[in-house]
């Protein structure tokens, strides 16, 4: 039965086929970018609360019948939890899982990249939100000597297809790169998507101020690689992205528009996270505890259920109400 076809998707009360989950692995990470974790104050999660592999393959094991088919793994950052191949071996193991990809800053890439190919990885998504030394530690707040390109050199090696790049555009931050960054893609078979920064939790740094449109990004893309036509995506994992092309690139520009176009109505995902709580808006207060039903022995199908009945139909977060949520890190973004 490995890798048997997906079942038919279970709706949800907008009828919106739900196929995605996200897992969060973890709520730490060795970064503490300035969008994503506030500086200081936020407590990890204690040992006990955290799902162990074993569960988590276990909750997949039960959701995958009623239709779930890809998987990505999140965090914080999801490489440094030990053995995360292993995790990544038994959850391609379960029938029905067609698909795993990896969200990841990319720093431990270079040294794990063909043992999670080997696993079963599938595809990465690797954060980057500046080309310059400098600038990464600063919006890390952390000096790791991360190279963007040898994490997408590694991956590439890998033989991981297709390796997206992300990039929070953050005005006076890190927007002057947003031509440079464009440019990996007329040599890279890379897709370099341009994500507008969502304002969140304590990160009181960061405001309204700095949220760059989508059509102002690819505007300053377009000066710097040349006029850009719609393009298609990639064959796997084509997400809320919207992506274009130069002229003779090798990869593509892509934006995730939050905050100005909103693609609620598409959505066709959940989340768990770390201490397995299943989340069906990103900015949503709605959640079930799976955990603890686990724990205890109970089936999770009728949860799931419940939970898919109750997925809104739509994000807060121009209203600014974010559920609940101290740091995107707490649920993978």
């Amino acid at each position: 039965m490995l890798n048997a076809p997906a079942l038919e998707p279970r709706r949800d009360q907008f009828g919106r086929a739900i196929e995605y989950l996200r897992i969060s692995v973890t709520d730490r990470c060795n970064f503490r970018c300035v969008y994503c974790m506030p500086a200081e104050g936020l407590d990890w999660l204690p040992k006990r609360d955290i799902l162990s592999y074993e569960e988590i393959v276990a909750i997949v094991a039960q959701l995958a019948p009623l239709g779930l088919s890809r998987l990505r793994i999140t965090g914080g950052e999801p490489t440094i939890r030990p053995d995360l191949a292993q995790l990544i071996a038994q959850l391609k193991a379960i029938p029905g899982i067609s698909d795993i990809a990896l969200s990841t800053n990319g720093v431990k890439l270079p040294a794990m990249a063909a043992e999670l190919a080997a696993a079963g990885l599938d595809r990465v998504n690797i954060s980057a939100d500046s080309l310059r030394p400098d600038r990464i530690a600063a919006i890390a707040r952390r000096d790791l000597k991360f190279d963007p390109v040898a994490a997408i050199t590694a991956a590439r090696r890998a033989g991981l297809d297709p390796v997206k790049v992300n990039v929070v555009v953050m005005r006076g931050i890190n927007d002057d790169e947003v031509g440079d960054l464009a440019r990996l893609t007329l040599e890279h078979v890379v897709h370099v998507r341009f994500i507008e920064l969502m304002p969140v939790g304590e990160m009181a740094n960061l405001t309204w101020e700095h949220v760059v449109p989508s059509d102002e990004v690819l505007s300053r893309a377009a000066e710097a690689v040349g006029p850009l036509t719609g393009a298609e995506g990639p064959a796997r994992g084509n997400g809320p992205a919207k992506y274009f092309r130069a002229s003779g690139a090798a990869g593509t520009v892509g934006v995730i528009t939050p905050m100005t176009h909103t693609y609620c109505g598409s959505c066709n995902r959940v989340r768990l996270t770390a201490d397995g709580r299943l989340r069906t808006c990103l900015y949503g207060d709605h959640e079930v505890n799976l955990r603890d039903p686990l724990r205890s022995g109970a089936a999770l199908a009728p949860l799931f259920e419940t939970a898919l009945a109750n997925k809104p139909k739509e994000h807060q977060l121009l209203q600014m109400q974010v559920g609940g949520l101290r740091a995107l890190s707490q649920v993978g973004g």
